[in-house]
């Protein structure tokens, strides 16, 4: 036992509350994060698996006194446990002496708690000593796509597409701060006053963003893009409707025969893990570099470097942008670069690779459109300063760009590849493009749901058949072509 006045403690205690095994990601040390307050936190206790009705979770119906109980036995708790000692356990052992610790007091103190309750506060406070206090049981949901937090007050997720508020809050602004703080130090990263603004991950890749006072008027806003656990695929893309069976095998070819590739779409789309998908279909003996603001892709492949950017420090100085790791990729001797998001003048170095040697690169660009995915490059090229002729500057996205892959988020909050698009070159001064494959919105069910249906345009022979025929694909791409045109048929004719 690592209680400072363990001799006070009674040798009968409460009876124990069973709390679930901790988390599979690592957290960070308990001496580092454990705050010497109580923690208003009302958090529905961490069970595995979750219920999926998000109003079961919701911990909206607990009273004044169970925060004012929380209170004082947190504040107990840290005057209790000797930090040093606990940060040596791992996750489990820590949280069996919390528990401990916790009943004791609760004996002593003579609260009047029921079991429910008593397990709450357990799981409460065993999640803001060694987590990330209430945003645990959230993080734990697969089935949640985003974790929106407005100051301490206000918490929002999403769920299949669709944003609604959730019943988690914060003690206050300062409770959230340092959550902040903590999941930010992990990637070795700050943010305070002075650095108001950052981007970071969590341990399994999910995307974080803070902004703090004084940028953030009501309090820190915290906002995580959530990756599934099990990572998407090509199949279950095609399960969930978003692209067809034909679609995904010519997607699949693509990935297969270093075709340079640009996803275009809105923010939450599903670009990147469009984009990790397609990653699974490079083969497992080339090098792959990639580079990224905070580092989110997850390649299965085994030779793969990955390479995030750096801000600037206290002084200003220090920064490492994705451009510097872009151009310094092209002394690391890559077969591929991905570039996870390409946002300024960056472009111009990765279409710059895309046409000496680097076949199959990738990367992602907000745009709502193919064609606004091409004017968007140019527009980016243009911010870098590149004093280039405007043709000069398609010509080299002509060379250097195979193929636009378009990823929507429709108004129903299903996600769809839209298009699937060939750059096939010039006629004077603009770029000429065609349409593999499209998404036809067809209407809306008596549910609020968009119906459409890919459709193939009838291209028979696309431009890239000639590598397709290179890497022994041409035979495959055929077939899908051959079949999508067969069931477009089929569906005409119904």
């Amino acid at each position: 036992m690592f209680g400072k006045r363990g001799n006070e403690r009674p040798s009968g205690g409460a009876a124990t509350a069973t709390l679930p095994a901790p988390s599979a990601s690592p957290r960070p040390a308990p001496a580092a994060i454990a705050e010497p307050r109580a923690a208003n936190t009302p958090i529905a206790p961490r069970t595995a698996p979750v219920p999926p009705e998000p109003e079961a979770r919701a911990p909206r119906g607990r009273s004044d006194s169970y925060y004012e109980t929380k209170t004082q036995v947190f504040g107990a708790l840290i005057d209790t446990i000797d930090l040093s000692q606990l940060a040596k356990l791992d996750a489990e052992s820590a949280r069996e002496e919390i528990r401990d610790i916790v009943n004791d007091i609760i004996a002593i103190k003579n609260f009047a708690m029921s079991i429910a309750e008593q397990e709450d506060l357990l799981a409460d406070i065993c999640n803001d000593v060694l987590g990330y206090g209430p945003l645990e049981p959230l993080l734990a949901r697969d089935d949640i796509a985003d974790i929106m937090v407005n100051g301490a007050r206000q918490t929002f997720i999403e769920v299949a597409g669709k944003v609604q508020e959730s019943g988690i809050r914060f003690r206050d602004n300062q409770q959230l701060l340092n959550i902040c703080q903590r999941i930010v130090s992990q990637v070795g990263r700050r943010v305070d006053e002075t650095s108001p603004i950052c981007d970071a991950r969590l341990p399994d890749g999910s995307r974080v963003n803070v902004i703090a006072p004084p940028l953030a008027i009501d309090g820190p806003v915290l906002t995580i893009r959530k990756f599934k656990k099990d990572k998407l695929t090509l199949d279950q893309l095609v399960k969930f409707g978003a692209i067809t069976p034909e679609g995904a095998t010519i997607l699949q070819i693509i990935g297969r025969v270093r075709c340079n590739v640009v996803i275009s779409g809105g923010t939450g789309s599903g670009k990147t893990t469009l984009l990790n998908c397609l990653t699974r279909y490079i083969d497992e003996d080339e090098r792959i570099i990639t580079c990224e603001d905070s580092a989110e892709l997850q390649l299965q492949q085994p030779h793969v470097v990955r390479l995030e950017t750096r801000p600037p420090n206290i002084e200003g100085e220090g920064e490492i942008t994705m451009r510097d790791l872009v151009k310094n990729c092209l002394r690391m001797r890559p077969e591929r670069i991905i570039v996870g998001e390409v946002r300024g003048p960056e472009v111009f170095d990765l279409l710059q690779a895309m046409n000496t040697g680097h076949d199959g690169s990738m990367g992602t660009i907000h745009a709502n459109s193919p064609r606004e995915c091409l004017n968007r490059m140019e527009s980016m090229i243009a911010m870098g300063g590149f004093t280039l002729p405007a043709r000069t500057v398609k010509e080299i996205i002509v060379g250097s760009v195979d193929i636009i892959v378009q990823a929507a988020r429709l108004r129903d909050g299903s996600r769809r590849i839209t298009h699937i698009t060939e750059v096939v070159g010039m006629e004077g001064d603009v770029v000429t493009t065609q349409d593999l494959f499209v998404y036809d919105i067809l209407g809306e069910d008596a549910a609020g749901k968009l119906v459409g249906r890919h459709r193939s345009t009838g291209v028979g022979r696309p431009v890239f058949w000639d590598r397709a025929r290179y890497y022994n694909e041409e035979k495959r791409l055929a077939a899908a072509l051959d079949a999508s045109e067969t069931s477009e048929s089929g569906e005409r004719s119904r």
